[in-house]
């Protein structure tokens, strides 16, 4: 595709004067509070799915998240590959479930089945939702709370010349959400599949899309207690019958080094707090559950562009 350069429409919210990172950091204070849609937002033709009823967890997946699963069914980001090999996903691998690995980092493992979606509305979501708050909040209204990105990452996300795919690669999305332990900021570093570690001679061959990278969380109220938390997030999508299978895969505790490689960063006899590692395998059910039933609905409407 030819390169096109991206002229800035300032009629559009996509392109409104953007905030700097120390606004949207008080900013999130205040969002965080879930307040009510602005005049603005209420005008916006997608703020109708802010008010939906959210489809609720199956009550028997939910469950799964209860209680720890054994540890030495879980493993390392070293082996992100693992998922390519769907045989052994299908027979042996815990498809949902959390738990702290013996070192201490928190593991996450939740899988969804979507009806009637495609890879090319998980690439145009991942695109489209970041380029306004209300886009985020309509995703998991009682827990997504706003989003921003860089004026260099919009610029990225805007540019026609991009594929939906490939628009997140190096972007960063900073997000107030609560992953059930109360509201933080975090700052979401999207990566490649190649940057992830992933074989993609394999990956080819297997995945239909993916989205993922590396998180760093801080409490919305931050003091000088808090802690700054890392995790590498993978979800990755398959073409089935009748629709896509999406996996996920969490490493709370875990970095990319400068080289790319995955790094534990917790002290040593420092563990992530159960808590915290349960609170978001709970929240990634609700809101990939929320995910699955609004997207072929919003893609339909929405989906041509990144623009309306």
């Amino acid at each position: 595709m030819t390169e096109q350069t991206v002229i800035p429409d300032l009629s559009k919210p996509e392109w409104r004067a953007q905030k700097t990172y120390s606004q949207n950091l008080a900013d999130s204070v205040i969002k965080a509070m879930l307040p009510p849609l602005t005049p603005e937002e209420e005008a916006r033709p997608f703020a109708k799915y802010y008010y939906e009823d959210i489809k609720q967890p199956d009550p028997a997946h939910y469950a799964l998240m209860d209680e720890p699963m054994d540890p030495a069914r879980a493993y390392g980001p070293e082996e992100i590959n693992r998922l390519l090999d769907l045989e052994y996903l299908e027979k042996h691998e815990v498809e949902i479930g959390w738990c702290n690995l013996p070192n201490g980092a928190g593991y996450i493992a939740n899988k969804n089945f979507y009806p009637g979606v495609t890879a090319d509305m998980i690439d145009w979501w991942f695109a489209w939702h970041p380029l306004e708050d209300l886009r985020y909040r309509i995703w998991y209204p009682p827990q997504h709370a706003g989003i921003m990105l860089s004026p260099l990452d919009r610029a990225r996300i805007l540019d026609p010349s991009v594929p939906n795919r490939e628009k997140n690669w190096g972007v960063v999305h900073n997000v107030t959400e609560n992953c059930d332990c109360g509201f933080e900021n975090i700052d979401i570093a999207f990566r490649s599949p190649a940057d992830m570690g992933f074989d993609m001679e394999k990956f080819e061959r297997v995945a239909a899309t993916f989205a993922g990278g590396m998180g760093w969380a801080v409490a919305v109220n931050k003091c000088d207690d808090s802690i700054t938390a890392p995790a590498i997030m993978c979800h990755i999508f398959y073409d089935v019958p009748g629709g896509l299978l999406h996996r996920t895969r969490f490493w709370m505790g875990y970095r990319f080094t400068v080289e790319g490689k995955p790094e534990l960063c917790l002290p040593p006899g420092v563990s992530v707090p159960a808590a915290n590692v349960q609170g978001l395998a709970r929240h990634n059910v609700k809101e990939f559950t929320r995910f699955g039933d609004f997207l072929p609905r919003i893609y339909k409407e929405f989906g041509h562009s990144m623009y309306c």
